[in-house]
Formats: C-alpha cells, sequence, structure tokens
C-alpha cells in the first residue's frame, strides 16, 4: 500500500463517482478503478459497492475513509511544517542584548519578527554584557547577539550595524548638567556609576581608557551589571556615568544627558552570530535587522 492508493481512495469516496474523481486526480478512468480494486484486495474488504449508475461506501468504506483523511492530512501538514522549517519560518530563534540595544533597537526588532515571522518563538535576554552573550551564543543558549565590538573570538562573526553616540548621564542638579558638551577630564573629582567588569567588559573598558587619556582613573563608587540600574543610581546622585546615546530613551526622571567631547566620542553596536551555526531562521532574522537599520539611517 502507498500513499497515492489513499489520496485516490479519498477521491473516489469524496466524489462518489469514478469520473469525477478521476478528473480531481489528472488521471484516466480505468486506471483508477484498478488501483481502487488493489487497494481492496490487499485490505480483503470492500470499501465501495459499484453499480452502473452510482458509488456508495461501505460501513467498512466509510470507517477507512475517516482514517484515510486523517492520516493523508497528517502528511500534508508535516510537509508545510518541514518547509516553514526549511523557509527559516517556523522554530525559535533567542536574541541576547547588551542594555542601551534592549531598550532602542530591541523593542522594534521584535515586532518585526513577530509581523513577519508569526510561527516563529521569540525569545529575548536583555542587558547582557558582550562576555555574557559570547558564552550563550557557544553554549546554545541564544542564537544572536546584539553587543559591542571588539569581538575576540574566531568561531564567531559580527557586523557592525550602528554607532551610537557616547554621552554622560549626571543627577540632574549636577554642576556641569547645563553644559553643551563634558570633557571626560571634567569629571576627575567625580564619584563614577559603571558597568561591571572592572575594565574588562566592552563600556567598563571604554571608561577606563576615557579616563586614562585624560590623566586620571576613575573613581568609581558602584559597579552594576543593568543599564537601567546605572541610570537609576545617577538619577540618585550617587555618581555620574559614561553610557550610549540610546541609554537616553530610558526616560528616567532626575537625569541630564550630555554629549562627550573626549575622543573616540562614539561605541560601535554589533550582530554576533556562531559562524559555523547558522540557519534559516537567523539569516532570515538577520535581513529584518538589517532592513530595519537601514530605515533608521535615512
Amino acid at each position: 500500500m502507498e500513499l497515492r492508493h489513499l489520496r485516490y481512495f479519498r477521491a473516489v469516496a469524496e466524489e462518489l463517482h469514478f469520473g469525477r474523481a478521476a478528473e480531481r486526480l489528472h488521471m484516466a478512468q480505468p486506471p483508477l478503478s484498478q488501483q481502487i480494486k488493489q487497494l481492496e484486495d490487499e485490505l480483503g474488504v470492500a470499501l465501495l459497492v459499484r453499480s452502473t449508475r452510482r458509488v456508495e461506501l461501505t460501513a467498512a468504506g466509510a470507517d477507512y475513509l475517516e482514517r484515510a483523511i486523517a492520516i493523508l492530512d497528517s502528511v500534508d501538514a508535516a510537509g508545510r511544517h518541514a518547509q516553514q522549517i526549511a523557509e527559516g519560518r517556523e522554530g525559535s530563534l533567542v536574541i541576547g542584548c547588551v542594555g542601551s540595544a534592549t531598550y532602542s533597537l530591541l523593542p522594534e526588532l521584535v515586532r518585526a519578527l513577530r509581523d513577519e515571522l508569526p510561527a516563529v518563538d521569540i525569545g529575548v535576554r536583555g542587558e547582557m554584557s558582550a562576555p555574557a552573550q559570547v558564552a550563550a551564543l557557544r553554549s546554545g543558549e541564544i542564537d544572536l547577539g546584539l553587543l559591542r565590538p571588539p569581538l575576540a573570538a574566531p568561531d564567531l562573526s559580527y557586523d557592525t550595524i550602528r554607532r551610537d553616540r557616547l554621552i554622560v548621564a549626571l543627577p540632574a542638579g549636577h554642576a556641569l548638567a547645563g553644559a553643551d558638551a563634558i570633557d571626560i577630564g571634567d569629571l576627575s573629582g567625580s564619584d563614577f556609576i559603571a558597568h561591571a567588569g572592572g575594565g574588562r567588559t566592552v563600556m567598563s573598558g571604554v571608561l577606563h581608557s576615557l579616563c586614562a587619556r585624560a590623566n586620571f582613573v576613575p573613581r568609581i563608587r558602584h559597579e552594576v551589571e543593568e543599564t537601567s540600574t546605572l541610570v537609576t543610581l545617577v538619577a540618585a546622585g550617587l555618581g555620574v556615568a559614561v553610557v550610549p546615546e540610546p541609554t537616553s530613551s530610558l526616560g528616567i526622571a532626575g537625569v541630564a544627558y550630555r554629549p562627550l567631547s573626549t575622543q573616540p566620542a562614539h561605541i560601535d553596536l554589533a550582530v554576533a552570530r556562531v559562524r559555523e551555526r547558522r540557519s534559516p531562521i537567523t539569516e532570515h532574522a538577520l535581513r529584518i535587522l538589517e532592513r530595519i537599520v537601514a530605515v533608521a539611517r535615512r
């Protein structure tokens, strides 16, 4: 027995007419009649009662039709499901993201993914440092990472998708809150709220590098993992912070943001993935991300 026998029988049973069933199947009537006879012989039961005027289902035929339809529909669904997965339209995708991009880029990206890939289960892990994302990419916990380069990981590939200006977050009552721009040297006597890492994470390294160029070591009062916590501590008056500009979209009251005039005054954002672990879903997501970034640039 082959699936074609079930398809032939279904057509005849639903049409109750060999001629119409043959037209529906785009085949001649005699071969169709032979195939149905072969099926009945193999089963050892009569599925149809034929006469010169009509075709009817036997009781066994009616039951067999119900089960044959379920089998054929299941096979068709399996085929559609496989095609969806092969095209990157079904499955799962987990995205890791650094803090500042969590609040600026990630919401729009997730909305676009849900609109264009409704059958894909989208997962998000926000507020992840670059080292944490590298580890998560390697372990398969995330499929794509939105992080800050440089990335010393030959097994990963990444593309820079935008450049964010560096700004200073200050308590609203700070003496420099009204300045047009701030040189990092002007903050040599300030307490700093810094991203955790002691210079080993990208943003922590940026802060230490900027201060070293101005010939001082930042007096770090608090190190925090989450950008939202960092800005909250600035609002509480516990220190100042150097952050990427998208951080200002958090909208936490009591914080003033001013441009940083010290070079380098920008930091890149990149999308990373495991070089040898590409999938149709990640490729589709990368195309959507590329489109979003292109629109934002324009």
